[in-house]
C-alpha cells in the first residue's frame, strides 16, 4: 500500500507540476525546456528508490520555480540572446550555407530529408531555411514559389468558421453547447432528425448555418477502384 500510494502521490503532484509550467515546455523544447524535463523526470523518480516523498516534491517545486524565473528573464530582449542560441541559417537564396551545416551538425542527406517533410525538394526555390533553437526548420520560399494567396487573385474571402464540436466518442459536450447557447434537448431532436444514435457518433459539430454535422461508425467504402486503396492486407 505504501508504494501505492507513493506512486500515486508522485504521478498527480509530477503532472501538477508540469501543468503549472505551461505547455510551452512539453512542446517544442528549447535547451532550458529540455534541462528541465530531464532534471524533474529524475527529481520525482527518486522517491520510488529512496521512499523520501516530500523531499523530491519539494526539490521538484524548487525547479519549477526557477523554471518560471528563467522564462520570465528571458522575455526581456537584451538577455534573451544570451540565453537562448540564434537561429542558424542552413539555405540562402537557393544556395546551402556549408558552414551553418557544420556549426549544428546536419549532414546535406537529412537537411534535405527535413525539406522534404515539408513539403520542398528543390532548395533552390527557398528563400531562407534557419535551425531554431527549438531544433526546428524553418522554410520561407521564394516569392514565386509561395502558395498562392487570395489577395495574389484579388479575391474576398469571408471570414473563417471553426466548426465546434458538440459530441465526441457518443458523449455530448455541455461546455460547447452552453457556449453557444444551446442545450441537449435542441442536439438530441436535431440527431433525431438525422436519424442518428448518440453512441454510434464519433464526432458531431454545429456548421457555420447553425446545423448539425455528423460522422458516425459507418465508413463508406468506394468499392475496389484505386481511389479506395487501404494499406495493409485489408484489400
Amino acid at each position: 500500500m505504501e508504494i501505492l500510494w507513493n506512486s500515486l502521490l508522485i504521478f498527480v503532484f509530477g503532472y501538477t507540476f508540469l501543468r503549472l509550467t505551461g505547455k510551452k515546455a512539453v512542446s517544442q523544447m528549447h535547451s532550458f525546456d529540455l534541462l528541465f524535463i530531464i532534471v524533474v523526470s529524475n527529481v520525482i523518480s527518486q522517491p520510488v528508490q529512496l521512499k523520501n516523498v516530500w523531499l523530491a516534491l519539494f526539490a521538484t517545486l524548487i525547479f519549477v520555480v526557477l523554471y518560471k524565473l528563467f522564462m520570465y528573464i528571458s522575455l526581456n530582449n537584451k538577455l534573451r540572446w544570451v540565453l537562448y542560441e540564434s537561429p542558424t541559417v542552413l539555405i540562402r537564396n537557393g544556395d546551402i550555407d556549408r558552414k551553418g551545416l557544420r556549426k549544428v551538425r546536419i549532414p546535406v542527406d537529412e537537411l534535405l530529408a527535413q525539406l522534404r517533410v515539408k513539403g520542398y525538394t528543390d532548395t533552390k526555390n527557398i528563400a531562407i531555411a534557419c535551425l531554431e533553437d527549438s531544433g526546428q526548420i524553418s522554410v520561407i520560399p521564394k516569392s514565386d514559389y509561395r502558395p498562392v494567396q487570395p489577395k495574389d487573385l484579388k479575391l474576398k474571402i469571408k471570414r473563417e468558421y471553426i466548426p465546434i464540436p458538440v459530441v465526441m466518442d457518443g458523449q455530448i459536450l455541455d461546455h460547447n453547447l452552453k457556449y453557444l447557447k444551446l442545450d441537449r434537448q435542441w442536439l438530441m431532436k436535431k440527431l433525431k432528425r438525422k436519424g442518428e444514435e448518440l453512441d454510434k457518433i464519433i464526432l458531431a459539430t454545429i456548421t457555420e448555418a447553425g446545423d448539425v454535422s455528423v460522422d458516425n461508425n459507418n465508413v463508406h467504402n468506394g468499392g475496389k477502384d484505386p481511389y479506395s486503396y487501404k494499406p495493409g492486407e485489408d484489400n
